[in-house]
């Protein structure tokens, strides 16, 4: 009797089942602690985020209202202005970071590699109240540099735009570098060869091949770049707050009352929009990871 190959329509056998849910039995302490350390919180402030309670008889119902004011005034300004800073530092950060990560890969003296590497993972978490203290000891309003190349004269703020972005700077550029080295570090000397091989330039070869290949890792490194910068927040409240709106601080604002008394339910919708915008630097994320690691593996 001829043997009739089994399609990926037949079901699998039960030991094939078995192997499957066996593979999923380590991850399970992993998705179990996910789901309570991730999935209940945002849960909460879904649900807290579409309640009202009426102080009068406490009794709570719903109501897009809070979503509605996250999206109005105040909260809308820092929102985009969270926007406005996340993209305007990963943008540089990026373009920095790469430049930094192919002297990297070019270098033939492995110690500095290693020490640049290093020093990368170390800075890429630096940040918080220690980044904001170095930074307003430097060039703050009496910093040493601001005093030494007279900034203040040239009209220069650490606490708006620009001085939050070259604060940014600090630890993103440094991730940037931790994320797209080993891009760099996958393109085939081969290609390289080939290209010369038939004629083409570097530029061309940067343009037609090397450049396509890595545009999912570039794309990628810019998305978790704005992601960790739009997310921040320890850095920009250390450092004084208040002058450039953040919708970080706002949050920490409305939850302490520091602007209206009760609108602690706002914060939740201003936290919901900011998940929700994870969410979707994750989504382009992820596939931008996949489709990079298919061709530089």
């Amino acid at each position: 009797m001829p043997l009739i190959p089994r399609t990926s329509k037949n079901p699998p056998s039960g030991r094939a089942r078995r192997r499957q849910s066996e593979s999923w039995a380590p991850a399970a302490p992993l998705l179990v602690f996910t789901a309570l350390v991730f999935g209940v919180p945002a849960l909460a402030i879904a649900v807290c985020a579409f309640t009202r309670t009426d102080p009068a008889t406490g009794a709570t119902s719903f109501t897009t209202a809070n979503i509605v004011g996250s999206l109005h005034g105040a909260y809308l300004t820092s929102l985009l202005a969270s926007l406005k800073l996340s993209a305007g530092a990963a943008a540089i950060s990026a373009v920095a970071g790469t430049a930094l990560a192919w002297a990297v890969v070019t270098c033939r003296v492995r110690q500095i590699r290693n020490a640049v590497l290093t020093a990368s993972g170390v800075l890429a978490n630096f940040g918080g109240v220690p980044l904001a203290f170095a930074f307003v000891a430097t060039l703050g309003n009496s910093g040493l540099l601001t005093r030494a190349l007279g900034l203040d004269t040239l009209g220069w703020s650490l606490y708006g735009f620009w001085g939050m972005t070259v604060t940014y700077l600090y630890f993103l550029v440094p991730l940037m570098v931790l994320t797209v080295t080993p891009a760099l570090d996958g393109l085939r000397t081969q290609w390289s060869e080939a290209a010369r091989n038939n004629g083409a330039t570097t530029l061309r070869y940067w343009w037609h091949v090397a450049l396509p290949v890595l545009t999912p890792s570039l794309a990628g490194g810019f998305v978790l770049l704005f992601g960790s910068a739009f997310a921040a927040y320890a850095t920009a409240a250390a450092m004084g707050g208040g002058s450039l709106p953040l919708v970080t601080l706002r949050i920490a604002d409305a939850l302490s009352g520091n602007v209206l008394v009760g609108q602690e339910n706002v914060a939740l919708a201003l936290s919901l929009n900011m998940i929700l915008i994870a969410g979707l630097v994750m989504a382009v994320y992820l596939p931008l990871q996949r489709r990079s690691t298919r061709w530089l593996t």
